[in-house]
This record gives structure tokens, C-alpha cells and sequence, in this order.
């Protein structure tokens, strides 16, 4: 159904659809569905009573348990619950959610309202989020749920026209508005009729470009958290921008979106202040490097590149990261791409090219957990594809997507995999018992070599193909800030995913230029994910973000609340807690 009335539709015509209102309380919760922290630290997700039929409260409960260990260290001894963040005890409410259509796009972006019990109508508080990286709609929850819950605001999310509604070509049924497959229900991504084999998903086959909108996603569901406040708690009504406290907050992918958010000038402001935590932001002027640009940079040359680095983290393992570094040497050697007589020197000379073009060593070092996982590739696939609005089955180098298991040979999927999609992926194959179908790929010790060629050239070359991708990059770029808008920015320096050098330093640098209002908190022993930081070696050697999050949160509210001033720029004295040791807060050095 198209919600009407209500603030929200008289700032803004958008539409929301297919909507569903669930209850959530005893036995189940808004932040935890039930699982609490313990349930959250299990190793394995929680259990479908039919592997092929869940219902929608259990395809609920493993999203949010997935979304949760994907971006959150709960791990014993990682600090949260007693050092940072709250003890995820239980938090009953309320849950909306929608498809919400920007005018002229293709697919919809799913936005869900969480309307705790115990709102507080004095503070009148809404936290808007996006979700990171290409997660589902629950991709922030750990994030923003976390932060803005326990305090009695309301939470609105968006997945920002990316999410896990995977759809299987082969016409089997897509998840609806609940996540699971329904009959007659109406899906969440429909991918264009056609010749195409394997799997679509929003992300990479909408046809929309969807990080030209961000932004607009961000403003969108907003205006869905209003309208759910004044039709869900009609005796405080009216909510409006106005008289309502928006905050945004975002990490990574979702740390972009909340800045392109704030840029929005037109009409009256809505933003009362903003956070974004290791945001991916293609900042304006020629500082700034797309992500585009340095994944594909990075999936050739950091393999061989990390051959010349010492004291890696693990894992990945060793002999696995030697025998690919070394095949990739040998094939970036062979065509040209790199000086030196043997190994060594090779490795060196990647390692060179690197950091010439404004890589860390810090980055790169961290930038090795990318390379075991095959992210850079599974980036550049999908990014190439979303840039260029190809859609399935039409992409320029000849990736696709497939049911695909861990011996990496594709397969139709099973309807229990198609069942546990929607909770388990992260938005971008692989994963999930979902991979990448490389057309080009040859035998031998580096299989993926040319592919990845092909997705570089779509940055370097100027074929109509790759003026069609950079196009599509170009409409990513980011402005400044709204003038007066509070915003704090926070990133690892040690981020080997988004490094800060390509993204947040440029922003913040362009921003202050401009006399905007933000402020940068820089946090050396942080890299990217705080979701690996269970890995021994990486909790020694690392600290998560999250704390600096939540710390510039309180920070932010407390501006918007009593006009307290913004804390300043800080390179925060942050000190890894080594092998063996409980994290503490004088590790963590947390700015106040």
C-alpha cells in the first residue's frame, strides 16, 4: 500500500509501499531479536525449522544475528558491553518497514522504522542510517540501533538500493517484503526479463547506479521515520523536520551516504548533525580517489606487492598468500606491468607503485586481509557493473554470478541456499553460496589475471565501456556540507579497504576549506573491519572503530541537545592491546 498523511508527505511526494508492521517484544526484541549477547557470540547462525521455508520472524532473527558478527567484535575480551557500547540487553518495540522509490529509478530501497517502547517524547529523537557496505536493511543495526534504541530514539535504515535480495534467474520465487519467498507477495528486486543465467542482485543489477543516491536514500527514510511517528504515536503529532532531532550515522559505504545526506541544500535543513565512520566518499577536487580506481589498482598489485612486506597479519595464510603473490608477480612481469629481473624485485616494485600513488604502509599491510578474501575482485565486479547500469548477464569483462560452493564450480542453487540468502549475504558475492563466474578465466597459477585486466581498463582505457563506468563514478562525487551542519568524521588510519589518504583526509580537507563545521578524529591501530577482530592476531594488533562511533555520537547529541561544543580535530593516542589481553578503555584513549 502508498502510505499518505502525515508530515512526511507533505515535505516530500515519495512513495512507500508494501508495507509491514511487526511486534516485537518478551521473547524477541528490536536490537537483538531475542538472541541477546550470548546469542549473538554463537559461532553458527540461528537454526531455520525448515531449511527451505523459513518464516519471517527466522529469516529476521539470522539477519540480524549475520549483520551483527559482520560488523561488530563481540568476541570475549573485545570490549563490548563492559568497555564500550551497551550489554544488548533487550529492547521491545515496534518495526515498519517499506519499499520506498525514488522517482525515475528502477528499483526500490527498503527502509525500516525500529520504534522502541520507551520513546522518549521529550527528547523527539530520530537516527537515520544506511547500511554498510551493500548489506540488507539490517546492515546498520550495530551501528545506529545500538547507539540510538537504548536512548528512546527512533531508528530509520535504509540499504540504500543494495541488499541481499538476490534473485535466482532461472525463475525461481524472490523474496518479498518479509525476506522470505511468499506467494503473490511483491519482490524487492525484479530484475529485467532476459537471456541471463545464475543470480542478480540490486546492487550490481538494478540498472540504477544506486551510490549516485545515497544521499537521497539517506533523506528518504527520514521521511519514513516521520511519517511512522506521527501515524504510530498520533497523540505526539505532528513529527517534522522541524521540530524533530535527525542525527545521521553511518560507517563505511553507510559513512558515504550520511555525507552525501548532508551536502543536500535545497528546501529547508533536516539534518541536525551527522557522524561518518571510515566513510567510502569520492571527495571533490583531484585529491580524492574513487573507489573504483584503487580496488582495481589494488586486486592486480597487492598480491605481489605484499611478497615485500614483512610480519603480515594472519590470516590470511602464509603459503596461500606466497603462491598467489608470486603467480601475479610473474603475470604483471610478463605483460609488462612491472621492473625486475626476479621475485624480489618484483614484489618490490608493486610494492613501489603503490605507494607512489598514495598507499600507506600501514594500509597495505592491513589492505592483506582484501587480498585473502578476493574483496578487491568481488568489489570491482559489482561496482563495475552498478556504474555502468549493466544489467545481468550483460556485464563488459563477462562476470556473472552463481550458485557456487567452496570447490568454486557453479551450480543451480538449492532452494535451501535460495531460502538462506536474504539473512546471510552481505550484498556482494561471494558468500552466501554465491560466487563469481569470471569468462575469462585460464588455467594455470593465476586464473584471474586477465578478468581483473579487463576491470581495470574500464578505469584507464577510454573505450565507450569504460566512459560509461567513469561516468557512472563521476555522479558518486561528494560536496560539501550543508553550511552550520555539525559533522564528525572518524577513520582508521590503518583502513587497508578505504584508506583515508583517498577519502576522508580530501573530504575533511575540502570541507574545512569551505568553513563547513566538521571535524576529523584519526585513530591510528584501526583498520577496516571490526567483525575480524575475534582473529587473535588481528585483535593484538588492532582496535574496532565502533567505540569512536558511538563516543562521537554522544558528542554530536550533546551539540544538537544543549548547543555544547563540538570536540576538536584529534589524532586520538590509541595503543594496541597485544596478544593475550582484555581490551580496555586505556587502550582505547576515547576523545571527550
Amino acid at each position: 500500500m502508498t502510505l499518505a498523511g502525515g508530515a512526511a508527505a507533505a515535505e516530500s511526494a515519495a512513495p512507500f509501499r508494501a508495507e509491514r508492521q511487526t511486534v516485537h517484544r518478551e521473547q524477541d526484541d528490536l536490537l537483538t531479536a531475542g538472541l541477546g549477547l550470548a546469542g549473538l557470540r554463537l559461532p553458527t547462525p540461528p537454526a531455520f525449522a525448515d531449511a527451505v521455508h523459513p518464516t519471517a520472524a527466522e529469516a529476521r532473527r539470522r539477519a540480524i544475528w549475520s549483520n551483527w558478527r559482520g560488523i561488530a567484535d563481540l568476541a570475549p575480551g573485545g570490549g563490548y558491553g563492559d568497555v564500550y557500547g551497551g550489554t544488548l540487553g533487550a529492547v521491545p518495540g515496534r518495526e515498519f518497514s517499506a519499499y520506498a522509490q525514488l522517482p525515475g529509478r528502477h528499483a526500490p530501497h527498503r527502509v525500516m522504522v525500529q520504534l522502541p517502547d520507551d520513546f522518549d517524547a521529550g527528547k523527539r529523537c530520530l537516527v537515520v542510517t544506511a547500511a554498510s557496505g551493500s548489506r540488507g536493511v539490517y546492515g546498520a543495526i550495530a551501528v545506529a540501533g545500538a547507539w540510538g534504541l537504548p536512548r528512546g530514539c527512533a531508528v530509520a535504515y535504509t540499504d540504500k538500493g543494495a541488499g541481499s535480495d538476490y534473485v535466482d534467474l532461472s525463475g525461481a520465487p524472490a523474496v518479498g517484503p518479509a525476506g522470505v519467498a511468499e506467494a503473490g507477495s511483491i519482490p524487492a528486486f525484479a530484475p529485467p526479463k532476459g537471456d541471463a543465467q545464475g543470480v542478480a542482485f540490486k546492487h550490481a543489477h538494478s540498472l540504477d547506479n544506486p551510490e549516485a543516491d545515497w544521499g537521497r536514500h539517506v533523506r528518504q527514510a527520514a521521511e519514513y521515520g516521520l511519517d511512522v511517528l506521527n501515524r504510530a504515536l498520533p497523540a505526539q503529532a505532528p513529527f517534522t523536520f522541524d521540530n524533530t532531532r535527525v542525527i545521521a550515522v553511518g560507517i563505511s559505504n553507510g559513512g558515504g551516504a550520511v555525507l552525501r545526506a548532508a551536502e543536500e541544500s535545497k528546501g529547508k535543513p533536516w539534518l541536525k548533525a551527522v557522524v561518518a565512520g571510515e566513510p567510502s566518499v569520492l571527495a571533490p577536487g583531484k585529491e580524492g580517489r574513487a573507489l573504483y580506481d584503487y580496488a582495481t589498482e589494488a586486486a592486480l598489485l597487492m598480491p605481489c606487492a605484499l611478497l615485500a612486506m614483512d610480519d603480515l597479519p594472519q590470516p590470511p595464510l602464509a603459503a596461500q598468500r606466497q603462491a598467489l603473490g608470486a603467480a601475479r608477480c610473474a603475470s604483471l612481469a610478463a605483460a609488462g606491468l612491472l621492473d625486475g629481473a626476479d621475485l624480489p624485485a618484483q614484489a618490490a616494485d608493486a610494492k613501489r607503485r603503490l605507494l607512489a600513488n598514495g598507499w600507506t604502509e600501514a594500509s597495505l599491510r592491513s589492505g592483506a586481509l582484501s587480498v585473502g578474501f578476493d574483496l578487491w575482485r568481488a568489489v570491482a565486479v559489482a561496482y563495475a557493473s552498478a556504474y555502468g547500469r549493466y544489467p545481468a548477464g550483460a556485464h563488459p569483462c563477462g562476470f556473472g554470478y552463481a550458485g557456487m560452493g567452496l570447490d568454486g564450480v557453479a551450480h543451480a542453487p538449492t532452494a535451501a541456499e535460495r531460502a538462506a540468502w536474504w539473512s546471510d549475504g552481505s550484498g556482494i558475492p561471494p558468500g552466501a553460496g554465491v560466487g563469481i563466474v569470471d569468462a575469462k578465466a585460464q588455467a594455470g597459477s593465476d586464473p584471474t589475471f586477465a578478468g581483473l585486466q579487463c576491470l581495470r581498463a574500464l578505469w584507464t582505457d577510454h573505450d565507450a565501456d569504460a566512459q560509461r563506468v567513469q561516468a557512472g563514478v563521476a555522479q558518486t562525487k561528494a560536496g560539501p556540507p550543508r553550511k552550520k551542519l555539525p559533522v564528525i568524521v572518524v577513520h582508521g588510519l590503518d583502513d587497508g579497504l578505504i584508506p583515508p589518504a583517498f577519502s576522508s583526509v580530501p573530504y575533511v580537507a575540502a570541507a574545512q576549506a569551505a568553513k563547513r563545521d566538521v571535524r576529523y578524529w584519526r585513530v591510528p591501530h584501526v583498520q577496516h573491519f571490526d567483525g575480524f577482530l575475534g582473529l587473535p592476531d588481528y585483535a593484538a594488533r588492532y582496535l574496532p572503530l565502533l567505540p569512536y562511533v558511538y563516543a562521537a555520537l554522544d558528542q554530536a547529541w550533546a551539540q544538537v541537545e544543549s548547543g555544547a561544543p563540538l570536540p576538536p580535530d584529534a589524532t586520538v593516542d590509541a595503543k594496541p592491546r597485544g596478544a593475550g589481553n582484555a581490551l580496555s578503555a586505556e587502550h582505547l584513549a576515547v576523545p571527550h
